[in-house]
């Protein structure tokens, strides 16, 4: 009996890739081996940006929440700490546009805590 190779779903499979791979630079683009690699490695880093990304926009949230604080006299730990004392819950990502867009608000938030 001949072997069955089922190229219907082989070259499925590597169409979908080479569309994955539409817009790259190079042979990357084009050329299946070099482009299920260069598609397989940017799955890589989408999941694992999918996550750095809440890591780095906590990271902004908590800059500008300082940067804020600080120009009313208060460092971030303090800031934070007086907020949970006082059961405001307004979460990081609230308090950083205050600070940033809102100065006035933040203002009062400041002195509503001090």
């Amino acid at each position: 009996m001949p072997r069955s190779v089922n190229s219907v779903a082989s070259r499925a499979r590597r169409k979908k890739v080479m569309k994955q791979a539409k817009g790259y630079f190079g042979r990357r683009k084009n050329v299946w081996t070099v482009a299920k690699n260069a598609v397989e490695k940017a799955m890589l880093y989408a999941y694992r940006d999918r996550r750095n990304k809440k890591r780095n926009f906590r990271a902004l949230w908590i800059t500008r929440i300082n940067a804020g604080a600080r120009m009313h006299g208060m460092s971030y730990s303090q800031f934070m700490g007086k907020i949970k004392s006082n059961g405001i819950e307004l979460n990081r990502k609230v308090l950083a546009d205050l600070a940033m867009n809102h100065p006035d608000a933040f203002k009062a938030i400041v002195n509503s805590i001090k």
